[in-house]
């Protein structure tokens, strides 16, 4: 009789520098594993526990600006280089793996409002209340050391005067271009080789707070008013093209990397508000959460979350498609936050609040940091693609996923706001019960906050 086996020769299957492990073979028979949906939820489950066992997002402070940091911006050419600007007028240059100033930019009297860097990242754009527009050289990134012999500051390429102040937060950059934007009494399109704005657009008389353009049409820039008014201009027309007016004041707006035609909205109402440019009759989406004004917005690199500001003394990051906040971040000392960023890796999240610090915080509370070898990415990996699966089961949504540690004033807030809006919606739907059929109609947060659309 002729007998045929499996041979398999050990070296082949054993780990390099060890002798140990040994790579098993598995049958994937269901019947041989009948416990295998119970075993791999309570896998789940342990993986969120751990999550909230190691969850440290603060990494470190950065100290340095002597007022209230009041914008910053991000440097595209270079990963780990951050720009800030306080209420002092000082301008700073950071680096981000070692938390320290890199290089300083003196010159304005008044609160820097508005920071921008070029897409190729040489050129720094800045404005404050001084009426004034800066033109700053940014150090290359191999040189991106600051020398112990000089103070590390620069002079402005160019100062360009102007009649009006820049009293919002309002600067933008061109994508791809040598154009920028500034807001204030009306909206300026300058040039880096002109000293006056070589374009100006003005609806209404009333201040422009922020303004961003748009990632995939480098034409399109869209703004926000203290009238309450979202407007959308083109460079091209001599117009600007739609107006969108709200019960509340806007105070940041951000556009979506990876979406170009969508913005997000950062509201007085401690909501923010997703749009879609093309269709401005409602907002895609509504983000609940924070209980005071939402000061600034900024989406991630990969355009599946951004990250918010409040007055409320928190920072929390959402879904792009999510109602409510993933994460939220806070410290004892951090006072009302005015600015945040992502990093250009999408790995770290940048705040400036009004205690003249910066903060550096991780994306993913709980991600580890440091060199990973390749079986703990693995575990990692498998770890999320559980709690992917396992994410709609209560125990793990509601008890643990969702149940973050908040401060005694947020949660008081939060519960004050809770008890108002139930009493409103319970006071609406007595009406609605008393009233005849068909004159009260329902309408949704989507359109409700928004008065009208003007063309």
């Amino acid at each position: 009789m002729k007998i045929k086996c499996i041979s398999r020769a050990e070296e082949d299957f054993t780990r390099e520098r060890s002798q140990d492990l040994q790579r098993v073979f598995h049958n994937f028979n269901p019947s041989l594993r009948p416990m295998e949906r119970a075993v791999e939820y309570q896998r789940a489950l342990n993986a969120v526990k751990l999550d909230k066992i190691f969850a440290r997002p603060f990494i470190g402070a950065m100290d340095g600006h002597i007022d209230a940091v009041s914008c910053m911006a991000k440097n595209p050419n270079h990963l780990k280089g951050i720009f800030s600007g306080s209420m002092d007028g000082d301008i700073r240059l950071w680096d981000i793996a070692s938390r320290k100033t890199i290089c300083q930019f003196p010159g304005h009297q008044g609160a820097v409002r508005g920071l921008s860097a070029s897409t190729d990242g040489r050129v720094l754009v800045s404005c404050g209340t001084d009426c004034t527009v800066r033109l700053w050289s940014v150090p290359d990134s191999s040189i991106m050391r600051m020398d112990e012999s000089s103070d590390g500051s620069t002079e402005p390429l160019a100062v360009y005067v102007w009649k009006n102040a820049f009293c919002a937060w309002g600067g933008d950059h061109q994508w791809g271009g040598d154009q920028f934007a500034t807001a204030g009494a009306q909206v300026d399109i300058w040039d880096h080789n002109r000293s006056e704005p070589i374009r100006s657009f003005e609806w209404g008389k009333d201040t422009v707070i922020s303004l961003r353009f748009n990632p995939g049409e480098p034409n399109i820039l869209a703004t926000s008013g203290s009238d309450r008014s979202i407007t959308l201009y083109d460079l091209q027309l001599s117009t600007p093209v739609r107006k969108l007016i709200m019960k509340t004041k806007t105070n940041a707006l951000c556009w979506n990397p990876m979406e170009p035609m969508n913005f997000t909205a950062a509201n007085e109402d401690c909501n923010c508000y997703s749009y879609d440019a093309r269709k401005l009759k409602e907002s895609k989406n509504v983000h609940k959460d924070h209980v005071s004004a939402v000061m600034e917005i900024d989406y991630s690199p990969t355009g599946r979350e951004f990250v918010t500001g409040s007055y409320d003394r928190t920072i929390r990051i959402f879904p792009y498609n999510g109602g409510h906040s993933r994460e939220i971040y806070h410290t004892k000392r951090m006072q009302r936050v005015f600015c945040v960023k992502f990093t250009c890796d999408a790995t770290y999240v940048v705040s400036g609040s009004d205690d003249t610090n910066l903060r550096l915080w991780k994306a993913n509370a709980s991600e580890q940091l440091g060199v990973i070898v390749p079986r703990e990415r693995q575990k990692h990996e498998y770890n999320e693609a559980l709690k992917k699966k396992h994410q709609h089961f209560l125990r793990l949504r509601a008890f643990i996923g969702m149940h973050r540690h908040l401060p005694k004033a947020i949660f008081n807030a939060v519960n004050l706001r809770r008890m108002i809006n139930n009493a409103a919606m319970k006071k609406e739907n007595r009406r609605r019960a008393h009233s005849a059929p068909g004159s009260m109609p329902r309408q949704s947060q989507r359109r409700s906050r928004i008065i009208k659309e003007v063309e």
